[in-house]
């Protein structure tokens, strides 16, 4: 048997097999990895993402001037600038897939305008008047929900009464409760979410004189009198009960 040398080459000096033969010289393949540039794509900076963002925002336009009743899928097509084909090939639910996506995304970018001022505040005063004033001036300046509101009431009211207002808080209460918990306990965070929900629909539903939710003095004025003495006794009570529960261990 034929011995490598310690520290020479195999590959170059040959080594032998058993039948006393040198085997031929091999040489190494170095193989080196393949280095790819994976294509980045960023949420909404793709085609597709690009034509529903320009489809839904060409909805909300002809919705503001004339509702869900007289807009048609060419109409929303023209508005885009894209063709009646496009619309239906990034929608193939149609007008009612549009309209969905249309709710969606506005909810979305709301949310996105209030967690940044909420997420900015400094106590839960701050962060209330934040919020509430944010969400009543998003919702009165929306052309669309007040065109709707005005003359085809009954395609929001629905959504505002009875089973349909419970998901309505139910997700906005989701989304408010986590800036509460801040300072509160996560029962009565969802609780205070859940109320200043209900105020904000309320003032913005049935207006009242000093209450405008859109005017920050009157938002601070109504938080600060009503709101912080309401979630102070709910913080209390749930101190008390706490007591109580740990008086009554044996």
């Amino acid at each position: 048997m034929g011995v490598v040398a310690a520290g020479s080459d195999p590959a170059r000096s040959g080594a032998s097999d058993n039948r006393g033969t040198t085997a031929p010289t091999r040489r190494a393949t170095v193989r080196h990895p393949v280095v790819r540039h994976p294509v980045v794509r960023h949420l909404g900076t793709d085609g597709r993402s690009s034509q529903r963002v320009r489809i839904v925002d060409a909805t909300l336009r002809c919705l503001g001037r004339q509702g869900v009743a007289k807009t048609t899928a060419d109409d929303i097509a023209r508005e885009a600038g894209l063709s009646r084909a496009t619309l239906y090939r990034t929608f193939p639910g149609g007008m009612d897939a549009v309209l969905h996506a249309v709710v969606e995304t506005e909810t979305a970018r709301l949310f996105s305008e209030l967690a940044v001022v909420m997420g900015e505040a400094q106590d839960l005063e701050e962060m209330l008047v934040a919020g509430m004033a944010g969400a009543a001036r998003a919702l009165s300046a929306h052309a669309a929900l007040a065109y709707l509101l005005e003359h085809e009431p009954g395609v929001v009211l629905p959504h505002l009464t009875f089973a349909g207002m419970d998901r309505l808080l139910a997700v906005a209460s989701a989304f408010t409760a986590p800036f509460f918990g801040r300072w509160l306990e996560p029962e009565q965070a969802a609780r205070a979410a859940e109320w200043a929900v209900r105020l904000v629909f309320a003032y913005l539903t049935c207006p009242a004189p000093g209450a405008d939710l859109t005017d920050i003095d009157d938002t601070r004025h109504l938080v600060g009198t009503f709101v912080i003495p309401g979630i102070q006794a709910l913080r209390m009570a749930g101190l008390s009960n706490l007591t109580t529960a740990k008086e009554a261990l044996p």
